[in-house]
């Protein structure tokens, strides 16, 4: 929806829902923004049953991003962890999430299904901008395999960083391969895609086939932490690091 300062509009159902839950009257003031960047303070006109018309106000070019631009390439794990996965990435600051239907992904997608969990895991984004105050909706994008999505990267275009998070011995820290990518920059923020696989992993021939496609292998540590985690925790290292 686009927003203009001085327009006065109704809200959508899902924003004037969760306004009304919060109990909020007329002349009370909120923060909208539509995703696209910045934010705008708008006055409540009028609380209706189920509509909320307000006049934007002023907006603000307020960023809350990291530093860099992450892209997860993340394994589909089975329902209420991709869910879950979703959230914090959003929260955490992923610019997007490439769900990778993996060979031993448990859930497999495909036709309608396919698009109804796409729908589902955006609107999951759409919320958890909301909960966090950020301004920036985190992309979810259509789901493919791991061939699909390397023959997928625009051609001639610089490459991003690729990682593949890895347990393999004397593979690099996270600290160190963003200190490394940090130095080699050209530009900033940086641009990351980070590879990760579902549970019980990637396949040995899906790790060849990344390693091949110029992924670096980077060690969040020794544990072996959960598909959904994995993640999560890279974004934040990350955060603390930008």
């Amino acid at each position: 929806m686009a927003l203009h300062s001085g327009d006065e509009l109704d809200l959508p159902a899902g924003t004037a829902r969760h306004v009304q839950v919060r109990r909020m009257q007329p002349d009370d003031a909120i923060t909208l923004f539509n995703g696209e960047g910045g934010e705008y303070t708008a006055t409540i006109l009028r609380m209706g049953r189920s509509d909320v018309a307000v006049r934007i106000g002023d907006k603000a070019d307020t960023s809350r991003e990291l530093g860099l631009r992450v892209n997860l390439w993340c394994g589909i794990t089975a329902n209420e962890r991709m869910d879950w996965l979703v959230e914090k990435a959003t929260e955490l600051g992923a610019c997007s999430l490439l769900p990778i239907s993996a060979e031993r992904s448990v859930l497999k997608l495909k036709g309608e299904r396919s698009d109804k969990k796409l729908a589902h895991w955006q609107a999951i984004a759409v919320a958890a901008s909301e909960q966090c105050g950020r301004n920036q909706v985190m992309a979810v994008m259509p789901p493919l395999n791991l061939t699909q999505a390397l023959a997928a990267t625009p051609p001639g275009q610089p490459t991003p960083i690729r990682w593949i998070l890895s347990l393999a011995p004397g593979t690099t820290t996270l600290r160190a391969a963003f200190e490394e990518a940090s130095n080699k920059a050209q530009s900033l923020p940086l641009d990351v895609i980070v590879l990760s696989g579902p549970e019980g992993g990637l396949s040995p021939s899906e790790e060849a086939q990344a390693l091949a496609a110029g992924f670096v292998p980077v060690s969040l540590g020794s544990r072996v932490l959960r598909a959904e985690t994995a993640p999560v925790a890279l974004l934040s290292v990350l955060g603390a690091l930008t």
